[in-house]
């Protein structure tokens, strides 16, 4: 089983991941980008991410903006699967 994150770990999530929020027992963050296509291309990409980890986010699209919402429903709320779906998300962007 899964292991939710304690108070200690969410709350070191600001310094960990300064682009994303903490609402709940989400972790989210919206994205924006020049067009449809750019937005399509970042989600496909997230979506291999996903499929590897075996970790599925929640998200929205509407043209050039995406919205991630992560959390482990295994686990009733945010795990550390958030957190490594989360970094490899940013270095998406890093690389780009």
């Amino acid at each position: 089983m899964v292991e939710k994150l304690d108070d200690a770990a969410r709350s070191q999530l600001a310094a960990t991941l300064p682009h994303w929020t903490l609402d709940g027992e989400h972790l989210k963050r919206t994205f924006r980008f020049k067009d449809f296509s750019e937005a399509f291309a970042f989600m496909t990409r997230v979506a291999l991410l996903a499929e590897q980890q075996d970790h599925h986010p929640e998200w929205f699209n509407v043209y050039n903006r995406v919205e991630i919402a992560l959390t482990t429903h295994d686990a009733g709320g945010l795990s550390a699967r958030d957190l490594k779906l989360a970094k490899a998300i940013d270095a998406l962007l890093a690389g780009a």
